[in-house]
This record gives C-alpha cells, structure tokens and sequence, in this order.
C-alpha cells in the first residue's frame, strides 16, 4: 500500500513531491502528458530512479478512456495505487474580457476534470483495502479569486476545493482521506520571472518575508498521506507565509 501516483510530475511541485516519496521509500508512479519533460525530470531524478520504483507514464490526463487505460495499465504492470496527488493543472492569467470560452472550458479540463477523472479510477482498489489518500493542489486563488492570476484559474481551483470536500464526505467511510493543499507564491521559474517591483510588492504582503520553497510543499504532502494524518478529512491546507489568514 506505499504505492503513489503524481499527476503533473514535470513541473515544480510535481517534481519536488515525487523525490520525496522515492526517498522516504514508496513506489512512485510519475506521470506526464509531456513526453520529452517526463523524460527530463526522470534524468534529473538519477540513481533515485529504478523499475522496481518507478513507473514512469505519459498520457492525457483529461481524457476518460485515455485515463482508465492508464490506470489499468498501472495495476497491470505495477502496483495498485493508494495515494494519489492530483498535481495536474496549467496557470492563466487572462482577466474575463481576454478569455474565451474555449480558454475556460480548457482550463477546467486540466485543473478539475484530471483530478475527478483519475481520482475515480482510483477509489475501486482504495475502497476494496479500505485505506486511502487523495491530496489535490489548490491555490490561494481559490479563496480570494487570486492576486496575480486570471478568473479561470482562480475559478477553477474553487472548484477544486468545493470537489475536495465534496470527495472527502463520500469517501471517508472507506477509510479514504481527501484533503487540499493551497499554495501561493512557490519560488518557481514563472515567479522568479516576475519584475523585480512586482516580487518586492509581493514579498511586502507576505509576512514571513520570501516565497515559498517546492520541497516545504513536498513535507506537507508527505504529512497528509502518513498514517497518523488519518483524522484530517476534507481540510484545505493553507501555505501562503501569512498572505491569508483564517
């Protein structure tokens, strides 16, 4: 049952959750949809990577068939999965008068259906040992319709959370915890982009001072899916260095 599942594993967050789980032992099935940034992030990983750990996957996580084909191939050749990081999303920053409706529709495939698609493909093998963890990336942006971000991705990681929720009722009689993590502001390439008057406003907001680091949100995870984290049900984390406060 230490059997893990990253979804979106080449970006930032991705990255830092699956070498936290292949050194604290489990095994790890990381996956993609961009090949060439799949195969990246497994040479940047090195001697952490080996068969017995790792199954590396590439496939559209936003597609129904293509995700239970998956899915089957990963109980097939692998290992039933029992904790899974719906890491899966793309960021947009286009207020409503730039964003069409193809941009929204897009927005929500990535960063809410993925998770609901993958996430039931999932739960037959959690509830039949009864024992499971679901933990989804969500954002600030969700609780304040964001500071830097579009109103698509704002609005979908509200989604995202009220489906936390929604998921953690159903599922917690089976011995299957959902729960969210809410970040703002993790030192990434696109926030290290950001103008330097713009990084200087941010970190005046945020009162410890700096942004925060991928591998702070890696222990987080490594928090939640731990045994002991089993009476924290349906909770959205938040890490956002004091931005906001409830």
């Amino acid at each position: 049952m230490k059997t893990a599942m990253v979804t979106g594993s080449a970006g930032v967050l991705g990255q830092a959750t699956v070498r936290m789980l292949l050194e604290e032992g489990f095994r790890v099935v990381i996956h993609d949809s961009d090949e060439r940034a799949l195969a990246a992030l497994l040479n940047a990983l090195g001697p952490l990577v080996n068969e017995n750990q790792c199954y590396p996957i590439c496939f559209d996580a936003c597609n129904s068939d293509s995700v239970d084909k998956a899915m089957q191939r990963i109980t097939n050749d692998f290992h039933p999965v029992y904790i899974l990081v719906n890491n899966n999303g793309i960021l947009a920053r286009t207020p409503v008068s730039q964003t069409s409706l193809q941009d929204w529709q897009h927005c929500f495939s990535q960063n809410v259906d993925s998770a609901f698609l993958i996430s039931r493909a999932l739960l037959p093998n959690m509830r039949k040992r009864k024992w499971g963890r679901i933990v989804n990336t969500c954002s600030i942006a969700g609780k304040t319709g964001g500071h830097t971000t579009g109103i698509a991705y704002s609005t979908t990681k509200g989604a995202l959370q009220t489906f936390t929720f929604a998921l953690a009722r159903e599922c917690a009689k089976d011995g299957i915890t959902v729960n969210g993590i809410a970040p703002a502001y993790i030192r990434t390439p696109g926030v290290d982009a950001y103008p330097k008057e713009m990084v200087k406003m941010l970190l005046e907001y945020i009162p410890v001072g700096r942004f925060c680091e991928p591998e702070e949100f890696a222990h987080t995870i490594k928090f939640l899916i731990s045994p002991l984290a089993g009476f924290i049900c349906g909770e959205i984390i938040d890490q956002n260095g004091g931005l906001l406060m409830s």
